[in-house]
């Protein structure tokens, strides 16, 4: 395990007070709800129960009335409507929220993804053609869309208008299209920039229902897609996202959707499910389909209302999840491989051919938190054409450092934390190093080190199970909201063992306090650690509750564990 620095949030202890007085919470909650930017009584409440009253005015993003009245038209015409979606667990989403809302109203509607290897990222003027010569006269883009400005023009002389739903950065050239509904346009009054594209599409029904009137299903009843796409792009957990995902999982947890109930039953999940769920269970099982087959059957299961066909489909999503981690791994040892034992650059760009085009975003992932520094990772084909993916670390913008790099680059786009590029091979060495000095650049004196963030630092007198259940009033967790991390120095070992695979598990006490049980997962022994049983310890952790033989007691999961220093 990577020692890390640990940063303590400074608090405001006149503030701290006032909030745990007001809200008859302890010192230590108020303290996290202030380590996230919530300073008022107020702020609190809205944070602890967010409302569906709090919701923005649709129509603050830009060109919402020209979307939702181009699709009234097409939709009381009787015109033919394609809702075209990226690959990911977004596009599916927002594309399927798309289809079960305007074909509840009776739009003559079908749906298009694009495959991964064959098409790509974005929209094709090959796809675009067909869809035109099978009738196709309004296309509403989910999660792309901002920067095909040649595709869509291509689509205008098709007579295919475009309406695009889109979060990606946005360029200095918008795309001639009918509407281009994105929260990071420079002209956008709307309040919130980070929803998700399953997000924007909850926001264009909203608008619709707003102008013309509700349908079925009830608008509600589609958080659970909403709240899918939300923690599965990583986007922050507050403002409007914190009641789409708080809603959501609600429905997800009931399985409300057939075709999420038999995802949950494949995956073997049988309880309420957390915004970890979704992320570590539910959302790789349909990204699978994207990444090794037809991402339309992700459509298919959470459009789908026959029992059977759902379960047939969340069984085959099953089987694409386990080759995808098979393949995942082979490709994640091929490029430590690649990276070698040297010494690692600022910013790590590894390349071979032939590498799966599926899983080079989940390796670049990987890479990136284990050298915590950005990391992009390429696949070359036969004619030498390399398609990427870039993650990065806290604070470093990807977008920015790749527009750095556009002259080197066939075409990219992405967020600040995510990326995709095309180059050509010969384009490589350069590239590499252009983008290691940007990052170089970039990072300066910082140290080298990851760093974990302490919400407060306590006595283990103070984990009760009562400040636990004020904790987790704090959910939904994940982006933006942190699971609350607490911190208590100078503990003694009592116990430690090794368990399971390579968990670690520690019994410890604070003074003259009772012991306490933590786990530590895949962190191995106190020697792998460099540590000893006999020299005091400081432990951040995330406190919970672990029911076992039918008895609650409090556990402490550990973040981080390392030697007291002595002053």
């Amino acid at each position: 395990m990577v020692k890390k620095r640990w940063i303590f949030r400074e608090v405001n202890r006149e503030q701290q007070a006032a909030l745990a007085h007001a809200l008859s919470i302890s010192p230590v909650t108020a303290s996290v709800l202030l380590a996230r930017g919530v300073g008022t009584t107020e702020q609190a409440r809205a944070w602890l129960s967010p409302q569906h009253t709090s919701l923005h005015d649709p129509f603050l993003l830009p060109d919402m009335e020209k979307a939702i009245e181009r699709l009234h038209r097409a939709i009381t015409g009787g015109e033919r409507i394609c809702f075209y979606g990226d690959y990911d667990v977004d596009g599916i989403a927002a594309t399927s929220l798309y289809r079960s809302f305007f074909g509840s109203l009776g739009a003559d509607a079908t749906v298009y993804i694009p495959d991964r290897i064959r098409d790509g990222y974005g929209l094709h003027e090959r796809v675009l053609r067909d869809l035109s010569r099978e009738g196709v006269t309004l296309l509403v883009t989910s999660d792309c869309g901002t920067t095909s400005c040649r595709e869509i023009e291509v689509a205008n002389g098709l007579a295919l208008d475009v309406i695009v739903t889109d979060h990606h950065q946005v360029e200095t050239r918008l795309p001639p299209a009918v509407a281009v509904v994105n929260p990071h346009r420079a002209d956008s009054a709307y309040p919130f920039r980070e929803l998700c594209s399953a997000g924007l599409a909850y926001k264009v029904v909203q608008a619709y229902e707003e102008r013309y009137g509700a349908g079925e299903p009830a608008r509600e009843s589609l958080l659970d897609l909403v709240a899918l796409a939300t923690v599965a792009d990583v986007v922050p957990l507050q403002d409007e996202n914190r009641w789409f995902v708080r809603e959501g999982l609600t429905l997800v947890s009931r399985g409300a959707r057939c075709g999420i109930r038999a995802l949950k039953q494949a995956a073997g999940v049988d309880r309420a499910c957390t915004t970890g769920t979704v992320a570590f269970r539910l959302a790789p099982r349909i990204n699978a389909a994207g990444r090794l087959a037809d991402a339309e059957a992700g459509v298919r299961l959470l459009t789908t209302e026959c029992d059977r066909e759902a379960r047939d489909l969340a069984d085959r999503l099953e089987q694409l999840n386990r080759d995808r981690q098979r393949i995942e791994d082979e490709v994640m040892a091929d490029a430590l491989t690649v990276v070698g034992s040297a010494e690692v650059p600022a910013a790590l760009v590894v390349a071979a051919r032939d590498w799966h085009l599926g899983v080079i975003g989940i390796v670049a992932a990987r890479l990136a938190d284990r050298y915590h520094r950005p990391a992009v990772v390429i696949t070359l084909d036969r004619d030498g054409l390399g398609k990427g993916s870039a993650r990065s670390v806290p604070g470093f913008d990807l977008h920015r450092a790749l527009t750095q790099c556009r002259d080197l680059l066939e075409k990219f786009g992405g967020h600040p934390a995510a990326a995709g590029l095309t180059i050509r091979e010969h384009r490589l060495p350069e590239f590499r190093d252009r983008f290691a000095a940007t990052v170089a650049e970039w990072s300066g004196a910082q140290p080298s080190i990851p760093t974990l963030r302490v919400d407060a630092e306590v006595s283990l007198k103070d984990v009760t199970e009562r400040l636990v259940r004020e904790l987790d009033g704090l959910h939904p967790f994940g982006a933006g909201n942190p699971e609350p991390t607490l911190a208590v120095r100078n503990l003694a070992i009592v116990d430690n063992r090794v368990v399971g695979d390579r968990h670690l598990k520690l019994t410890v006490r604070h003074g003259d306090s009772p012991p306490f049980h933590g786990i530590g997962f895949g962190m191995g022994s106190l020697a792998d650690l460099g540590l000893s049983a006999e020299r005091a310890v400081d432990l951040a952790f995330v406190p919970e509750v672990n029911r076992w033989n039918g008895v609650d007691r409090i556990q402490l999961r550990i973040r981080d564990l390392q030697a007291t220093q002595m002053v």
